[in-house]
């Protein structure tokens, strides 16, 4: 069976992520989470790329070069406000008989789903150490990717999803240098883990003599297909950082990853001309995850006050299209991302010597094109609105931070063959909004 149903949750379930469990959903563009350092977060991650210290780790190798040595834990939370609208989806039968007949039919599932996206938290870890005076080794844990939504088996975009539980852990090995006393680099090895669980409905075909132009779609007589699949890929990542005086600068790549991941397909539920589909075999799915590409800057307007700005590049069209197999089958499915330009302007104001304010506007507009936007991912361009705290007490510095996201309304408007055979066409139409808050905490020990 080479169902395009089948290879849509595949690839989604294959190329969204969580750390180690944690249910959490992205707090950015897509399925990508860009809340790595509570201080960052707090002035919506602008300049963090030209920040030092192991909390700038995700962003630029280069932060650790010349700093002692850091330990960092931070925790990041998000409760989502999230709406997906039903808006005339139907199916289309193309049913031979042994002439081909055609209806449309509503779905009729609930037509508003609340709360699809699921609140959660996601830690990250990092840590960093001097060896002799001109190099730093560095270790950190992140979850770059990972998305949480779940819709119940009567709602109106059940033929596209129904749970969607998406979880991976970055590992990242660094090592940074410092050339001058204005230019440091750094360098790092990424090994990533990704896990998922993902699951949709089928609709069965019903025989013509049942097909009547009154035909009535019925969420009791959908089958159901799921898939489990993990496995570890590699990436890397390199910057520099460039310092003139009250103005720090700060560039950094991080690689694509192609990512192979195998696990297993269930599909049950089929009856009639579609009941030989139903399968539970062994099954995989070729990916890529986008390249990042970072320019930030910091300036110092005098001892308390410091400027940041952050412009990133993302290539999100290496995620052009997910390639599935398992035994006796498989498919491609286009989905046609594009690369997005993110941006955040901000600032910090201390205090006092041991207390320090910041706050921060950032855009990330979604990469989904308009004509591939899916209910597994209802996305729309988002504004940031963040502030935060730092106290330092000692060696400790604890970091607090507030985040509004403001998300665009988005038009879902997606039309497949559901099986590859021209027997069912769903025909999705729908609308998403939401808004949310994120909190992020954290704390850095320097020894």
């Amino acid at each position: 069976m080479t169902s395009r149903n089948f290879a849509r949750v595949g690839g989604l379930a294959l190329t969204t992520a969580l750390l180690a469990g944690v249910a959490a959903p992205a707090m950015a563009g897509s399925f990508y989470v860009q809340e790595q350092s509570t201080r960052a977060q707090g002035r919506a991650n602008a300049g963090v790329g030209a920040d030092k210290g192991v909390q700038s780790l995700w962003w630029n190798p280069a932060a650790i070069a010349g700093t002692q040595r850091e330990v960092y834990l931070g925790m990041h939370g998000l409760i989502l406000d999230s709406d997906v609208d039903d808006r005339g989806s139907s199916l289309t039968y193309n049913v031979p008989t042994p002439a081909i007949v055609s209806r449309t039919a509503p779905v009729n599932g609930d037509p508003h789903v609340h709360d699809v996206v699921e609140s959660g938290i996601v830690p990250n870890f990092a840590v960093s150490m001097p060896i002799g005076d001109r190099f730093n080794v560095g270790l950190a844990v992140q979850a770059p990717y990972n998305f949480t939504t779940k819709y119940e088996p009567t709602d109106f975009a059940r033929y596209d999803a129904l749970t969607s539980e998406l979880r991976s852990a970055n590992i990242s090995l660094v090592a940074a240098m410092t050339v001058t006393d204005w230019l440091d680099l750094g360098v790092g090895f990424d090994a990533q883990y990704a896990k998922a669980t993902l699951s949709s409905a089928l609709p069965n075909v019903p025989i013509p003599a049942v097909l009547s132009p009154a035909y009535v779609v019925s969420p009791s007589t959908d089958g159901r297909n799921q898939l489990e699949g993990d496995g570890w890929d590699y990436g890397w990542n390199a910057g520099a950082q460039m310092h003139f005086g009250k103005l720090d600068l700060g560039v950094s790549y991080r690689s694509k990853i192609e990512h192979e991941l195998e696990g297993s397909v269930n599909i049950s539920g089929l009856t009639g001309v579609l009941a030989g589909a139903n399968v539970s075999a062994d099954g995989g799915a070729s990916f890529t995850t986008p390249w990042y590409a970072t320019v930030s800057a910091r300036y110092a307007v005098n001892d308390r006050l410091t400027l940041n700005a952050q412009v990133n590049q993302i290539g999100w069209s290496e995620f052009d299209a997910i390639r599935v197999a398992y035994t006796g089958g498989g498919s491609t499915i286009v989905q046609d991302y594009d690369d997005v330009t993110t941006g955040a302007i901000g600032f910090d104001y201390r205090i006092d010597p041991s207390m320090t304010f910041r706050a921060g506007l950032g855009y990330d507009p979604t990469p989904t094109p308009d004509d591939h936007r899916t209910a597994r991912i209802p996305d729309g361009d988002r504004w940031l609105y963040a502030a935060g705290l730092s106290k330092t007490v000692g060696s400790m510095t604890f970091d607090g931070a507030v985040t509004y996201i403001d998300i665009d309304t988005a038009q879902i408007n997606d039309t497949r063959d559901v099986y590859g055979n021209g027997l069912v066409i769903s025909n999705l139409r729908g609308e998403a909004k939401g808004s949310g808050v994120g909190f992020s905490m954290g704390a850095t020990w320097a020894f």
